[in-house]
């Protein structure tokens, strides 16, 4: 009898060994001959110091998804791939109305996309900070409302935040462990408008640390929560750019519909460039800042990043609203117009290229193309704008800015008051905290620059980048052309938006993406010449090992 006790224990808790076991998805591997193999990487930046996160358990993460995930098999990721992967969003709300598709099925596609790659050592990217617990009981919910919902809706899309974005059920931490207790917040003005319109909030994505103002030459994609994010077009070889890395990285592998970026100066193109996704940085004001952890209120601003045009119209739509705690925040309009879609071309389009871009071949062909296509195209050369006092604006403004989301934005547990204090706590444990340094905080605690010299600065950098620009207004342009995040900072002195879209690829296989410049509010009509691009060129590919 004892024996057979003893056989019978065995075999309960050989069971409850296993169940356990067949619940760690994710393992820490030696990750040694990686790092030393970056040490030769021509990048600097490249040279990494660590791969995986030290914070994240994200066998944690998927924990409240264990029972969803046991009865979401391989087979059927495998039967909702072709209509999932690479689809917009019209596509999928049109398989959901025709009852091949659910949104409980679409989020649960997402979660075991994102494990399944997250998981494998050889193609994690480190792109997941954070999961919704409840995202697929809100999938549910949103399955029995599903009447009546147009194509053009983000109603029950799975969306993924940049993990400055605050959202009430999970933790917002720029990246940092000095805001790893910023777990009670009330969602973000934007995050509001998204679930307003019905949008599943699936989960926050990694980014570079406090949005790439931290540490200075540091790698891009970054942070001590999230580890260092990886680029799927050449994992370890191509830098993920950045602060946005997580948003661009999980569109381009196909985490989510779509992903939050934000932008100071080049933070949503160069993501969206640099993964092959389209990115758009609004004009300040049409979209709120409220609940965002802050660089700069001068230049800070939220935007869509997608896997095409249509999703991006679709997305900014849903995000609009006039918000009356952002002194910058406009009354805005826009609505998805992009359903006439054969109308839109480039005929009647006066476009600026700039010379000295000419050069790269991949940007020389693309011009021939929209010329071929009916554009008038104006070569411009202006001057290139001084740039003097642009870090005093980041550095001033930080300064002030951070203080105040702290006080009216973050959890109340959250101990640090200033950028000094994040500085402080940071020396405590540097190596875990800030192996790159946090050069740049340092500096922004140095800076003595006043708010009325700070005025003058503004103004200057202002006047420099509208002077880049002039021709827009001079020779009527609708756009001005760039390469990728080039010239970023001055469309983000000058406050005029950008929309960034694939344009091809390197011979090495690295994306290389094409910018529109416009002039401010013009995002409507950034987005029906994006359009046009998109459709002549269609060049975007998945990744070669993520699909």
């Amino acid at each position: 009898m004892r024996k057979l006790l003893l056989i019978t224990l065995s075999i309960i808790l050989f069971t409850a060994c296993k169940q356990k076991d067949n619940n760690i998805f994710f393992k820490k591997y030696d990750e040694t001959d990686q790092l030393q193999e970056q040490e030769s990487h021509e990048s600097k930046r490249m040279q990494f110091k660590l791969i995986q996160s030290k914070y994240l358990d994200m066998n944690q993460v998927f924990k409240p998804f264990q029972e969803d995930l046991a009865h979401f098999s391989e087979e059927n990721y495998q039967e909702l791939k072709p209509l999932v992967l690479e689809q917009n969003i019209p596509t999928i709300q049109n398989s959901i109305k025709e009852g091949n598709l659910s949104y409980e099925k679409l989020t649960l596609f997402y979660l075991y996309r994102i494990r399944k790659f997250e998981s494998d050592s050889t193609k994690s990217l480190n792109a997941i900070i954070a999961l919704n617990p409840n995202v697929v009981k809100e999938a549910r919910a949103r399955d029995k409302n599903k009447n009546n919902v147009s194509e053009n809706s983000i109603f029950g899309m799975p969306i993924l935040l940049k993990d400055n974005i605050n959202t009430y059920n999970m933790p917002t931490t720029a990246g940092a462990i000095a805001l790893a207790e910023n777990k009670n917040t009330t969602d973000a003005f934007i995050v509001d408008k998204l679930k307003e319109n019905g949008a599943l909030i699936l989960g926050k994505v990694n980014l570079s640390e406090w949005a790439y103002f931290f540490c200075s030459g540091c790698p891009l994609g970054y942070s001590a929560i999230g580890g260092q994010t990886l680029n799927p077009y050449g994992r370890k070889i191509f830098e993920t750019g950045g602060s946005s890395a997580g948003s661009g990285v999980a569109v381009a592998a196909n985490y989510g519909v779509a992903a939050v970026g934000t932008e100071t100066s080049g933070s949503i193109t160069s993501p969206s460039s640099q993964n092959s996704v389209v990115g758009l940085k609004p004009t300040i004001g049409v979209l709120s800042r409220t609940g965002i952890v802050p660089i700069s209120s001068t230049l800070d601003t939220p935007g869509p990043m997608t896997k095409n045009i249509v999703d991006n119209a679709i997305f900014l739509e849903a995000m609009l609203g006039l918000d009356k705690d952002d002194s910058e925040s406009i009354k805005n309009d826009y609505k998805f117009n992009l359903i006439d879609k054969d109308k839109f071309n480039f005929s009647k389009t006066k476009i600026g290229v700039l010379k000295p871009l000419l050069t790269d071949s991949i940007y020389a062909l693309t011009i021939e193309k929209i010329k071929k296509a009916g554009a008038e195209i104006v070569e411009l050369n202006p001057e290139n704008p001084k740039f003097d006092g642009f870090l005093t604006l980041l550095n001033i403004d930080m300064k002030h800015d951070l203080p105040l989301y702290l006080k009216n934005n973050s959890d109340k547990n959250v101990e640090i008051k200033s950028v000094k204090d994040v500085t402080i706590f940071n020396l405590k444990d540097s190596i875990l905290r800030a192996p790159y340094g946090q050069q740049l905080f340092d500096g922004i605690v140095k800076d003595s620059t006043t708010l009325k010299q700070l005025e003058i600065v503004k103004n200057n950098l202002n006047s420099e980048g509208k002077k880049f620009l002039q021709a827009l207004k001079d020779e009527n342009l609708d756009v001005i052309l760039s390469i990728n995040n080039y010239h970023s900072g001055i469309a983000a002195v000058a406050k005029h938006p950008t929309l960034t879209v694939p344009m091809g690829y390197k011979d090495s296989g690295e994306p290389i993406s094409l910018t529109f410049i416009g002039v401010p509010f013009s995002e409507s009509r950034l987005l029906e010449i994006g359009y046009a691009f998109e459709q002549l060129t269609k060049v975007r590919k998945l990744p070669k090992n993520y699909q």
